[in-house]
């Protein structure tokens, strides 16, 4: 029987467990990175380092694999409109459209009736001084629409502010964000197979440090109205479309009881990682489940569970977590520790106490 091989495009964390979940079901992997010595790279079969942009090198990637999935959101949607012509790629650039630009996300999420936070597209300063007007508001924030995350690429910008000199420290195309007054941020995950059936994970409630996802814990600990409208909104997302894979929506509730979607992640999540060891199925098992062609799988959370992200030198600290009854360890491979970078996760697991759907 000939084994399969699965082309990943970057080789970072998320990229290294994906691997490790395919390599459970005797699929080899390749990966595609610029980065030498990368975390997916140390457990995969095959590895090439070159820019995403070489067409030589893609090719050459492309026709050794049966298959590409992308780790990361910031893969050029050239890169894969090229490997499609030469390899099935799953998602699509559809998804990846979507997802790298706030302006084109806002809108997509807009016209399938999925509120967002209030936006405008900055054109001028005016813009935001337009919108502390009509939205009577003293403050808002400003993004950079492409290639933000973890709290980079933006700004808050108060009223009176020197404005122009603010939003200069931001470079390139911007989007101007209302301040959303919530109670918490959740976000839910869903994989989509071939045959169209999909398959959810959370809600998961989220709590972050300087900007950085610190802790997720599941059940949610939210209202059964809110689940389920959380989870009919991935649905429709996952549904239009036509994803092949896995996505995460990361989401607002207000404290006037709605729920805002912030964005979009056109993959696997941070907030996910607690599913490895409180599911019979993870997020990462569905996601190559999948892109492979293979039926997702329902979840079947058996844990409540709890997962902390380890940051920078908190990697160095791990062993009075480790005491803990349920203590799980997951670390990246990661030589260089440096401030604000995910090292690894902690996934702390104790018996199911609650029926929310997870």
């Amino acid at each position: 029987m000939k084994t399969l091989t699965l082309g990943i495009l970057g080789g970072g964390q998320l990229g290294r467990m994906s691997a490790l979940a395919a390599a459970n079901l005797g699929i080899a992997v390749h990966i595609f990175t610029p980065e030498h010595n990368s975390p997916a790279s140390q457990v995969s079969s095959q590895t090439t380092v070159a820019p995403y942009n070489d067409e030589t090198a893609l090719k050459k990637f492309a026709q050794s694999v049966d298959i590409i999935t992308y780790e990361f959101e910031n893969i050029p949607v050239d890169t894969i409109r090229f490997l499609k012509t030469l390899t099935p790629v799953y998602p699509d650039e559809k998804l990846l459209e979507v997802s790298q630009d706030r302006v084109i996300e806002k809108i997509f999420l807009n016209e399938i009736n999925i509120e967002t936070t209030r936006w405008k597209n900055y054109q001028s300063d005016q813009s935001i001084l337009d919108a502390f007007q009509e939205w009577k508001s003293s403050a808002t924030i400003i993004k950079t629409t492409r290639f933000g995350y973890d709290g980079k690429g933006q700004v808050k910008v108060n009223k009176h502010d020197n404005i122009n000199e603010t939003v200069r420290l931001l470079n390139g195309d911007k989007i101007i964000e209302d301040i959303v007054d919530f109670t918490c941020e959740i976000s839910m995950i869903c994989a989509r197979d071939h045959e169209g059936n999909i398959i959810t994970y959370g809600p998961m409630l989220n709590e972050h440090k300087n900007h950085i996802l610190h802790l997720t814990t599941v059940p949610a600990g939210i209202s059964q109205k809110h689940v389920h409208q959380a989870d009919k909104m991935i649905r429709k997302i996952a549904q239009k479309i036509d994803l092949k894979g896995v996505l995460t929506l990361e989401l607002f509730l207000t404290k006037d009881g709605r729920l805002l979607a912030n964005e979009i992640a056109p993959r696997t999540h941070n907030s996910g990682h607690w599913s490895m060891n409180a599911c019979l199925y993870s997020q990462f098992d569905n996601h190559i489940r999948a892109v492979c062609g293979f039926p997702v799988m329902d979840p079947q959370r058996h844990s409540d569970a709890k997962m902390l992200n380890l940051i920078g030198e908190d990697i160095l600290d791990i062993d009075r977590h480790m005491k803990k009854s349920g203590a799980y360890l997951h670390i990246y491979g990661k030589s260089e520790i440096r401030e604000g970078r995910k090292m690894g996760h902690i996934n702390f697991i104790s018996p199911k106490t609650s029926p929310t759907a997870s």
